[in-house]
Parts: structure tokens; sequence; C-alpha cells
């Protein structure tokens, strides 16, 4: 990364600052959506799907797993 753009951009008050981090954020996603998977991620991600259908009760609701999740912080 060049470092003059790096200074530049720490010059630059707080808001433009998270507004560049955001545009960064979704380019990079934009740019992630576009790229394949590659033959490891395409059979793991076969193997978890077939998992599960196999077994469709294993999961917990969102709800659940919020409610766990925020009361152990």
């Amino acid at each position: 990364m060049d470092i003059d753009l790096l200074e530049e951009a720490k010059k630059r008050p707080f808001a433009e600052k998270l507004q560049l981090v955001e545009d960064l954020w979704d380019a990079i996603a934009e740019e992630a959506a576009q790229q394949k998977l590659s033959a490891a991620q395409r059979t793991l991600l076969e193997a978890r799907l077939a998992e599960s259908d196999a077994n469709p009760d294993d999961g917990k609701p969102w709800e659940e797993v919020r409610a766990e999740i925020e009361q152990s912080l």
C-alpha cells in the first residue's frame, strides 16, 4: 500500500475516514462476490450442505443462539 495514501487518509476528519472505510469495504465485498469458489471450497460447501440436509434438526434457531451470546456477555 502506498504509505502516502495512508498518511493522507489519516489526516482526514473522522467522518471522512469512516466513509472511506465503508466505501473501501463495499469495493472489497463487490470484488469478492465476483470470485469463483475453488474446488476445495466447493467440496467443503457441498459437504456442509449435505450434512445440513441429512440432519435438519441439529441446528438452533437464531433467536436462541443470539440469546446465548447475549447472556454470555
